[in-house]
């Protein structure tokens, strides 16, 4: 199966600053490599760290509980892919507005699976914190997160 990329040249604007550039480069390769490459040890060696507040209700604190959510759903949906439409960067916080699908498929097809944003707070060269938006495309998904989508991991507040 074809490997989505998480093109940071595609998206890298002339106004970002280096340090813009660089918090961009650090989401863009922990996004590849959880998300695409499914590289769960690489994730947890390079940016496992005791600050990272989770702020999706349904995943635990730490990037530890963020693996353990996403290894689950990449053993039932093993296509599971993120295609990266945006990039948006402003200082220490990164955007990405995503296209996630769950069958090969599906992917490009902006009826299937979810389209998410995500953003993550850069300090020191850690993601220490993320947010995240979530609308499910269709009648599956929607289901999907309906029964799947109840139990609270963390106390954080969503915003």
């Amino acid at each position: 199966m074809e490997t989505l990329h998480v093109d940071l040249d595609r998206f890298k604007k002339d106004h970002w600053s280096a340090e813009e550039i660089e918090c961009a480069g650090l989401v863009a390769d922990f996004v590849q490599k959880l998300m695409n490459e499914h590289d769960f040890d690489y994730v947890l060696s390079n940016y496992a760290n005791d600050s990272y507040v989770q702020h999706n209700r349904n995943i635990a604190d730490g990037i530890d509980g963020l693996v353990e959510v996403v290894r689950a759903f990449t053993q039932r949906f093993p296509d599971y892919c993120y295609d990266v439409k945006q990039i948006l960067v402003d200082g220490d916080q990164v955007v990405f507005h995503s296209h996630v699908t769950m069958k090969r498929t599906d992917r490009g097809n902006d009826k299937k699976g979810f389209n998410i944003m995500d953003m993550w707070k850069i300090r020191d060269g850690k993601i220490v914190e993320h947010w995240d938006t979530i609308q499910p495309l269709d009648g599956f998904m929607r289901f999907y997160v309906l029964v799947n989508g109840g139990k609270i991991r963390n106390t954080n507040g969503v915003f």
